[in-house]
């Protein structure tokens, strides 16, 4: 069968952060013998070869090259191109992961639409990753029409002819950004670049210890130098215009205007921090005309106004005012309707810990000249963000826990201004209503919530929270279509909303049904249970009684006005006598059914079905408690008597 995909992996002194990497590749859904993994020891010094060689000995799929070291990664990925026998190459980097249906899924999207370039979707573990470009799939994306070139690390799918054929290459040696080269050049040249945004391809991690290569501290000047390379690719395959100078405006954003920002440059030596800056502005009126920053949000602008001017002190003075600057977002409601989790929120920016406020009447003005000074540059930020305020947004993600993957909600939101106390000024508030369906996520877990703000120079995630305890909203659990039953619920001590997906037993709060709650008749169960649902939602019954089990099908079903469900069913057609156990399972169709014991049972006697109460287990073992406090109390008062007697 040939070869689908070639996984290249580099490698250096991984230690144990290699096996995740390993296991998730052992794991794809690809048939295996559609896909290889190549592993290029960049001369580890630790066990890594020793590892990798009893791997590749007890697993075909697992190949092993050996070298002396290189210096970077750049040689490594060209040694696998050159051994690989797949279709596409896909790399990833030692000490991440893959999805397990990654190379299915990726591949699969590559072929459908002929794509030289596959970009899947990352995560990112305490690091960060593209967003805005994966919130829908772009099967024919471009630098033009998709955020493409936010995503500059190599872990992607190439399509090898297309490597082969424009001899494209990484950088070698001891050197920085020769991702950033390679992926540039292959986005340019590019018949056609895939994105596949519905599934989590890519997990991009930082280590526990932060050794990763890329957040070892490096030397500005080399690699400012390694920067100006990729501005030279761009220059090779644009024109001079309006496309050059948004592509430019990535590496001034990301690579020089964003180091220079709020606490990421507070938190910086002195001494590297003015090596840093003057690095960059080489870069910045070496390189950059007035196009490209003209087309940043306002505080990157000063920023790079500053940079341009080599005004060192005041780029600090204002990092430290911009630091104050943090978004919050308050939840109203939380609350099931239709079998969806509807979520209000209010979303705005604070300042020092007080709401951000901005000129009542503003209107937008170029930034033509340097501010004079930090107080002339918050004037015109504020003022500037209050003129574009039509162009703010606020979406809710949630969040896994575990992987840091995370999805777009549906949120429909208004933006309104909200007096402040001198009346002079303003807050900008984004009052949003987001309609969760749990059903669509991927898999069961905890998600928290979290609310992503867009407001003038700012794009900054928080948790959805805090709720004050004496007014939050307290839903009960609910379950989907797809019979993922679901709990929402705050966090302690933060009070920020998150999900449980997937939960069961006591959680599900279906010991609070009591015997008013449930009714029989003839053959048919009714029981009121605080678990919303929509209406017609199948559910599976299970009645046991003395080692025998039964089963029945049932339905949550509502009435405009209710809350939670009622559950119905048609109990089995003569039930035996003895009394029989209720338990729930929302997933009617699931391979694997578990079921959540219901707080009641039903006593067949006599041609009589009875609805009868069982004791919560909670209540059972204090009653058990209890009883042998007692006979332990009693048998210390007579044991001594019974003694006496002998």
């Amino acid at each position: 069968m040939p070869v689908k995909v070639s996984v290249i992996v580099p490698v250096y002194n991984p230690g144990n952060y290699i096996e995740d990497c390993i296991s998730s590749l052992q794991r794809q859904s690809l048939p295996h013998d559609e896909y290889e993994a190549i592993f290029v020891d960049d001369g580890s010094t630790d066990g890594t070869p020793d590892r990798l060689d009893r791997l590749a000995a007890e697993d075909p799929r697992m190949r092993v090259i050996h070298q002396e070291n290189s210096g970077w990664s750049g040689k490594p990925r060209n040694v696998g191109i050159a051994a690989a026998r797949g279709e596409f190459v896909m790399f990833v980097d030692n000490d991440d992961y893959l999805g397990d249906e990654a190379l299915e899924r990726m591949y699969a999207y590559g072929v459908a639409h002929g794509a030289d370039v596959v970009v899947g979707k990352m995560a990112g573990k305490n690091r960060g990753v593209p967003v805005e470009l994966f919130r829908r799939n772009h099967p024919r994306a471009t630098v033009e029409n998709a955020p493409l070139i936010d995503s500059l690390t190599p872990h992607k799918m190439f399509r090898r002819e297309f490597l082969d054929r424009t001899g494209l290459r990484f950088p070698e040696g001891r050197r920085r950004l020769e991702d950033h080269v390679f992926v540039t050049e292959a986005y340019l040249r590019a018949d056609n670049v895939s994105v596949l945004s519905d599934y989590v391809c890519y997990y991009h991690i930082r280590r526990d210890d932060a050794s990763n290569a890329g957040f070892q501290r490096f030397d500005p000047v080399g690699y400012f130098k390694n920067l100006r390379e990729a501005l030279d690719v761009v220059e090779r395959y644009t024109e001079p215009g309006p496309l050059r100078d948004r592509l430019f405006r990535r590496w001034l954003r990301v690579e020089m205007v964003e180091r220079l920002r709020a606490r990421r440059v507070l938190a910086l030596p002195d001494d590297y921090r003015r090596e840093l800056f003057a690095e960059i502005h080489k870069v910045v009126v070496e390189r950059f005309g007035p196009g490209v920053a003209a087309g940043l949000q306002p505080t990157q602008q000063v920023v790079a106004a500053f940079t341009a001017a080599d005004r060192y002190d005041d780029m600090v003075a204002f990092a430290e005012w911009e630091a104050g600057v943090a978004p919050v977002a308050t939840p109203v409601a939380v609350e099931w309707r239709d079998g969806a989790l509807h979520v209000g929120f209010t979303a705005e920016y604070t300042s020092g810990g007080r709401p951000l406020t901005f000129p009542a009447d503003a209107a937008r003005t170029p930034l033509t000249d340097t501010p004079k000074n930090v107080e002339e540059a918050t004037a015109w930020v504020t003022a500037e963000t209050a003129a574009r305020a039509g162009q703010a947004t606020a979406d809710l993600l949630l969040r896994e826990r575990s992987t840091s993957a995370q999805y777009f909600q549906p949120v429909e939101f208004t933006r309104e201004t909200v007096a402040a106390d001198d009346g002079e000024r303003v807050r900008l508030v984004l009052r949003a209503s987001a309609a969760v369906d749990p059903g669509t996520l991927p898999r069961d877990g905890l998600w928290d919530a979290v609310a992503r703000v867009r407001l003038g120079g700012w794009t900054k995630e928080c948790r959805l929270g805090p709720a004050p305890r004496a007014t939050r909203p307290e839903p009960d659990a609910g379950v989907t279509a797809g019979g993922r039953a679901v709990l929402p619920y705050w966090t302690e001590p933060q009070g920020h909303l998150a999900l449980n997906t997937g939960v069961k037993g006591r959680r599900l709060g279906l010991d609070r049904v009591r015997r008013p709650d449930v009714s029989f008749s003839g053959a048919r169960l009714r029981a009121r249970l605080p678990l919303h649902a929509r209406h017609g939602t199948p559910v599976r019954i299970r009645f046991t009684a003395s080692g025998r089990t039964l089963h029945a099908a049932g339905t949550l079903n509502t009435a405009p006005g209710d809350t939670g469900s009622w559950l119905e069913s048609t109990l089995p057609a003569g039930l035996p006598r003895g009394t029989w156990r209720v338990a729930l399972c929302p997933a009617p169709d699931s391979a694997e059914p578990r079921f959540t014991p219901l707080p009641f049972a039903l006593r067949a006697r006599g041609g009589r079905t009875l609805v009868v109460p069982v004791p919560r287990p909670g209540a059972a073992r204090r009653l058990a408690g209890r009883a042998r406090r007692v006979l332990g109390s009693v048998r210390g008062r007579v044991a001594p008597m019974i003694k006496g007697r002998r």
